[in-house]
């Protein structure tokens, strides 16, 4: 069943581990989908893999600047005339130590992408769905941003501030039938893993063990939650936190 047919969806990040999987499962559920990257290399390279899937549109930019992200909105309706699904998922870890040895040109770097970068998506997404009057909008956070965490505070503040964004966005939006979640997925086997494994000294094997279900999270368990907020199946929910961490949030 293609649960996404007819749609049109954008995802930031869209080069990286979680993004390329969930625009694999959007594509093969019916999207059109427009994958939004720093990296335009590893945007055509991504497009070449999925591209016999449906149809896929790259824009390169920078989420924290204001006039990239507008152009990204602009090219995807003036191509596809809407945007039915918004998954706002650009982000970065920052450097790994103690919170008084963070540099401030750094903790600004991390905020600057995953917390303007998701204000400015909202801020040039959501306007289109509300004059649509549907519309599903999913921010990626982490289990970092609903808990602390030694090491990584810039990281830890800019996710935190994702929720607060979801939440204020899903109730003024709400009247238009417009939908925004959050997503806090666990230690997810990507890229950005190794760079904090290697940061935190810490070998996977001993990480996953503080996961109630022993394992890493793979991209494919996150794009199956993104999918289902994504589709009318969560038509009723918005401004909700999700979590998909293992079992982590149980401890």
């Amino acid at each position: 069943m293609e649960r996404l047919s007819g749609k049109v969806a954008v995802i930031t990040g869209g080069a990286g581990g979680i993004g390329k999987v969930t625009a694999e499962r959007f594509l093969k559920e019916g999207a059109k989908v427009v994958l939004v990257d720093l990296f335009d290399d590893a945007l055509q390279q991504v497009k070449e893999e999925l591209g016999s899937l449906g149809e896929v549109l790259t824009v390169q930019a920078d989420v924290s600047q204001e006039a990239d992200v507008e152009n990204y909105v602009k090219k995807t309706v003036e191509h596809f005339g809407k945007i039915d699904v918004f998954f706002n998922n650009a982000g970065i870890e920052g450097k790994v130590a103690p919170l008084v040895d963070q540099k401030v040109e750094d903790f600004d770097k991390v905020i600057s992408v995953n917390v303007r970068g998701v204000f400015l998506g909202l801020k040039y997404v959501l306007p289109v769905l509300t004059k649509q009057g549907h519309g599903s909008v999913i921010n990626t956070s982490s289990v970092a941003g609903l808990s602390g965490s030694p090491g990584v505070a810039p990281y830890i503040t800019s996710k935190h501030a994702v929720v607060g964004l979801t939440k204020a966005a899903a109730v003024e939006v709400a009247s238009a039938n417009v939908r925004v979640n959050s997503i806090h997925p666990s230690p997810v086997n990507t890229r950005m893993m190794r760079s904090l494994e290697e940061g935190l000294e810490v070998e996977q094997e001993t990480l996953a063990k503080s996961i109630p279900l022993g394992r890493y999270g793979e991209s494919d368990d996150i794009a199956n939650l993104v999918l289902f907020l994504a589709s009318d199946e969560s038509s009723f929910i918005t401004g909700v936190q999700y979590r998909v961490d293992g079992g982590m949030g149980a401890l």
